[in-house]
């Protein structure tokens, strides 16, 4: 079951089959066993027949009220880049010992009004002389802490500020339209496969300049250890987005322009497509 917040209600695609209703979006998601309870609102909702042209338009980001969260140095690739960008400074170790470390790395990402949709804009600092987009698969837990869906990622980040000094995250990390989340949340019975594959590709004036994939199980820690981890002394009273981290990294002669498309698909989800602006 796919959920797509749009202009006109919340859209529901089940069985290649399209339904729409009003309703609040925190009320909706935030339960357990939300596979269930859609399903049994899906069959007293009448078909809709304009499923097809409203995904073609922008959307609004799948999330209410919620806040972001981001996982960090999840993956091995990510580690490596990560010391990389700060081995001058002195600070690579740091990430060495996060990877390795019990606790996983934690951080607030976005409050929900500067997280960007599907084909919207996401932002590059005009202080950064280093930009990338971060894939990642988006975990959506709800205020019990248990996970109940998933939608994809898009972790703007300045690896220039990052790489100064790692207390300079918050930074690097968050600011307007430093996020997007989308296109749909993915409501599944089980969790999501893990043979599941993220792809990115990042085009500039219509010339692809990266594109690569990996499957979600080459992650070093599990789902449900991080959404663990991120309820252990915080409440989160209408759920909460977790981003898990990423192992698509460009190398360090690629930075983001203004105008670049940065293209996010992950299987089952979709595909998320943001244009770069400069804040």
């Amino acid at each position: 079951m796919k959920i797509y917040k749009t202009e006109e209600g919340i859209l529901l695609e089940h069985g290649n089959l399209f339904r729409i209703m009003k309703g609040d979006w925190d009320e909706l998601v935030n339960r357990d066993n939300l596979f269930e309870f859609l399903e049994e609102q899906f069959l007293h909702l009448e078909n809709f027949a304009g499923g097809d042209e409203l995904l073609s338009k922008a959307l609004l980001p799948p999330i209410g009220t919620q806040e972001v969260w981001a996982a960090g140095v999840t993956y091995f690739r990510s580690k490596e880049a990560r010391m990389d960008e700060s081995k001058e400074t002195g600070g690579a170790s740091f990430y060495d010992k996060v990877y390795e470390a019990e606790r996983p790395e934690l951080f607030f990402k976005s409050n929900s009004h500067r997280v960007a949709g599907h084909r919207s804009t996401v932002n590059i600092r005009n202080d950064s002389t280093w930009n990338v987009p971060e894939p990642e698969l988006t975990l959506y837990i709800n205020s019990k802490g248990n996970i109940q869906g998933y939608t994809i990622g898009n972790d703007m980040s300045s690896r220039s500020i990052e790489g100064e000094n790692p207390l300079y995250l918050p930074q690097a990390k968050t600011y307007e339209r430093s996020a997007a989340l989308g296109p749909c949340l993915l409501v599944l019975p089980k969790p999501i496969e893990p043979f599941s594959v993220i792809q990115m590709e990042i085009t500039r004036a219509g010339e692809s300049l990266y594109k690569d994939s990996v499957a979600i199980n080459k992650m070093k820690r599990t789902h449900t250890e991080l959404a663990s981890f991120l309820f252990r002394a915080t409440d989160f009273h209408a759920g909460v987005y977790l981003m898990t981290g990423t192992c698509l990294v460009p190398g360090h002669d690629f930075s983001l322009q203004p105008g670049d498309e940065v293209s996010i698909s992950i299987q089952f989800i979709g595909t998320l497509i943001n244009t770069v602006a400069v804040k």
